[in-house]
């Protein structure tokens, strides 16, 4: 991964912030987000069937993103889909119709004091139109007659001109069109204000456009087929809301997940066969102290090459953690409130004017933070940055006096354990959930300073620490914790490089059963607001799995640029 490919990630993450922000503004919508490049709101992705809004968050320009982000908010208040829903037809090259169309007219609803809004789909639209048209895909007759409808119901509803540099490209097929669709393009234009009669004219082209589809692979002789196909999958490509394709390899990659049958099935009730083998252990117990300091004094070297600025980064995590808190009364002070006390030296002094008091009030932080490690196989060729990265952290939250803690979590064996052997044994029940022996590592916990618990946190670079991944259940562990603190704000950072992973748990339920759980757990935790949980990425984007997340580069070196982001995804307290 280069530099380049992380400045991409973080300008991405950026961009759909700033998309993300405007939706909810618009819309009312607090639960509008992006995750993994797509639209969320709460846990439900929104799709985006139109053409001309399917972008890259990663790749398009700002203006782009904002078109979208337009017409998203537009569909979110103008459009019942319930009702939508009902009048979708099921055939595909319909359906492809119909959801453009809906599009189509919910832009036309965008607020007369918002002209920007209107010059952004406009441009965005007319942009996808000379790509559509470049790339060759109004070649064939499926591509040119989709291309054909979308120009000519655009220009209707929106009352401009057709796109002048194919004007006469489409201009045969769109004159054998006007007799079919003369009426139906006027009832648009009619009723835009009223989605459901709008919708019989929307189906009444969007049913025309199929059977001509139908009618024009029934016609294509057997040879050809197969290349009138490729050529109608091509055009769809770029029509419907297919699932993102492989990505650059100069990017950082989003984590990739789906659905578990399984999980569904149980009512979203994670399973664990059992709970014998699990342990929790101080990370000191696991090193023979001689190697330990030997781990200390690498692990201090590397970090004096860094060159850390630990009093800088103290006081920018102040400044997103420090609030004010009382600390007792001033008195003497020429305003305020009457300190009668003092009344008498204004019998006796009528200039004196120190007769007041007022209550004092300092920075201060009530916050605790819990630093929570991957410890799975991969995160082994991160550990050496990953460590120095939380050290510095935890030694610079110490000195703006926040709580601490600094976690891990793997599994007791590969591929299951004692806990798999049981369920062998056993029979191989169907359905047994989590099968590994979980084990959660405490490095430094709330109560012992960083200096004091410094030798223990070099466990970290012990090589064969690192085993599989069951992230669920760590981060309600590590939520767990910081419910016992006293303090009333508290953040957990998760830090990992991938997706939860067992083969053992995956083999006997399904690939995407941890996954799941993972994003059960976060959701859940974050609805009850007590645990702000904030997502690490080592060369990886989480947002599939949390909301707050930042993708880093562990391969550059620890500069004052990765901590600044770092602190302002820390002090992005309201951002949802």
């Amino acid at each position: 991964m280069t530099a380049s490919a992380q400045q991409q990630a973080r300008r991405q993450q950026r961009i759909e912030e700033l998309c993300a922000a405007s939706l909810r503004a618009m819309t009312g919508h607090l639960d509008l987000h992006y995750r993994g490049r797509r639209l969320y709101q709460g846990e439900a992705r929104l799709p985006t069937h139109a053409p001309h809004l399917r972008i890259d968050t990663g790749q398009d320009d700002f203006a782009d993103c904002r078109a979208v982000a337009d017409g998203m908010a537009l569909r979110l208040l103008h459009s019942d889909a319930s009702l939508h829903r009902r009048c979708c037809p099921e055939d595909p090259v319909e359906r492809l119709v119909f959801e453009l169309l809906e599009q189509l007219r919910v832009e036309t609803r965008a607020p007369d004091d918002m002209p920007g809004m209107a010059d952004n789909l406009l441009q965005r639209f007319e942009r996808w139109s000379r790509d559509f048209y470049r790339s060759g895909l109004t070649e064939g007759s499926i591509g040119l007659l989709l291309y054909t409808v979308a120009q000519m119901c655009w220009s209707r509803l929106h009352a401009r001109p057709v796109l002048e540099e194919t004007e006469d490209y489409i201009e045969g097929t769109r004159a054998s069109l006007v007799g079919e669709l003369g009426t139906a393009l006027h009832g648009l234009r009619r009723h835009r204000h009223d989605q459901a009669a709008y919708a019989e004219h929307a189906l009444a082209i969007a049913r025309t456009v199929g059977e001509r589809v139908r009618a024009e692979r029934a016609q294509t002789e057997d040879d050809e087929a197969e290349d009138r196909d490729e050529e109608a999958t091509g055009a769809f490509a770029l029509l419907l809301d297919f699932e993102e394709g492989a990505g650059d390899e100069d990017v950082i990659a989003a984590a990739t997940t789906g659905r578990s049958k399984v999980f569904e099935d149980a009512a979203l009730d994670y399973r664990v066969f059992t709970t014998r083998f699990d342990r929790e252990v101080n990370a000191g117990s696991l090193v023979r102290r001689a190697l330990l300091r030997e781990n200390r004094e690498r692990l201090d070297q590397a970090t004096a090459e860094q060159g850390i600025n630990l009093p800088r980064l103290a006081r920018r995590l102040g400044s997103v953690l420090w609030e004010p808190r009382p600390d007792g009364w001033a008195f003497g002070e020429e305003e305020g409130r009457i300190d009668g006390r003092r009344l008498a030296q204004l019998v006796s002094s009528p200039t004196e004017r120190r007769l007041f008091y007022r209550e004092q009030v300092k920075l201060g932080t009530d916050c605790a933070v819990s630093l929570l490690i991957d410890c799975s196989g991969s995160m082994k060729h991160h550990i050496m940055p990953v460590t120095m990265m939380a050290e510095s952290l935890i030694r610079a939250l110490e000195m703006i006096g926040a709580s601490t803690e600094l976690l891990g979590f793997t599994t007791g064996a590969w591929n299951g354990g004692r806990a798999y052997q049981a369920w062998m044994r056993g029979g191989r029940p169907p359905g047994p959930g989590r099968l590994n022996e979980v084990c959660h590592i405490v490095f430094k916990d709330a109560e012992r300073s960083w200096r004091r618990a410094r030798t223990d946190i070099a466990t970290l670079l012990k090589p064969d620490l690192f085993r599989e991944g069951i992230d669920g259940e760590a981060v309600e562990w590590a939520c767990e914790r910081l419910l016992a603190r006293p303090e009333t704000r508290r953040l957990l950072i998760v830090i990992s490089d991938g997706c939860p992973a067992d083969s053992a748990t995956n083999l006997a339920n399904d690939a995407y059963y941890l996954d799941n759980h993972l994003k059960e757990v976060v959701a859940r935790r974050t609805r009850e607001g007590l645990v702000e949980i904030l997502g690490l990425g080592v060369g990886l984007d989480l947002s599939p799995f949390y909301r707050r997340c930042l993708a880093t580069d562990m391969a550059q070196a620890l500069d004052t640029h990765l901590f600044d982001e770092i602190v302002q995804l820390i002090g992005g307290r309201h951002r949802r």
